[in-house]
């Protein structure tokens, strides 16, 4: 069996709860028991550094991937298995999807809202078929999740499409279900009736 990869987005604080700095070493330590390769965003800082650390001292492998503009100031982490650095955002989220297997977003701002949102966007359009996991720690994405919901509700949303955001408060209960479930593959995602 191939060893996969996951990609995690997560933020570069450490969040107003304990619990948040709990599910991601919790998360780490699975990633290393299991031979998962962590792929995130290459800093020491916050959640990140947290994941990077754990996961390295448990024995696992890490790849970090960051902008050449933030090495500075997301303070890059000098000992991780391997730190790839690039020019740019969106070589960032490239090469994070090219090297992983499915993707988890922990607590994080807005570059964590984004960064799941495009993965989940490429999934939807068909440009890839990886699973996509909200670690939805204490409640933390309840709001997104709702909103959402709301899209389904007024019709921007296909349930389809709903469904392909997989989300757990427990981080070894959402691994699990990362590669137990199936994405979905829909080839026609536009109504042309309604446009």
């Amino acid at each position: 069996m191939t060893k996969k990869r996951i990609c995690v987005f997560c933020g570069s604080s450490f969040g107003a709860r304990n619990n948040y700095a709990t599910a991601a070493k919790i998360l780490a330590r699975r990633f290393a028991v299991d031979n998962i390769t962590l792929v995130y965003g290459g800093s020491n800082a916050g959640l990140m550094g947290i994941l990077a650390d754990e996961t390295l001292a448990a024995g696992g492998e890490v790849i970090g991937i960051i902008p050449r503009s933030l090495v500075d100031k997301e303070i890059a982490h000098r000992g991780l298995t391997e730190l790839k650095i690039v020019d740019s955002m969106h070589q960032r989220k490239a090469l994070m999807s090219e090297l992983s297997d499915a993707f988890i977003a922990m607590p994080g701002g807005y570059g964590t809202f984004e960064e799941f949102c495009e993965v989940l966007t490429w999934t939807q359009l068909g440009l890839q078929s990886k699973p996509c996991g909200l670690l939805n720690v204490a409640g933390f994405y309840d709001p997104l999740l709702q909103l959402f919901d709301h899209a389904v509700a007024e019709q921007f949303l296909k349930p389809v499409h709903r469904a392909l955001v997989l989300s757990d408060a427990d981080p070894e209960s959402l691994l699990d279900r990362l590669f137990t479930t199936p994405v979905p593959v829909v080839s026609k995602w536009v109504d042309r009736a309604q446009t």
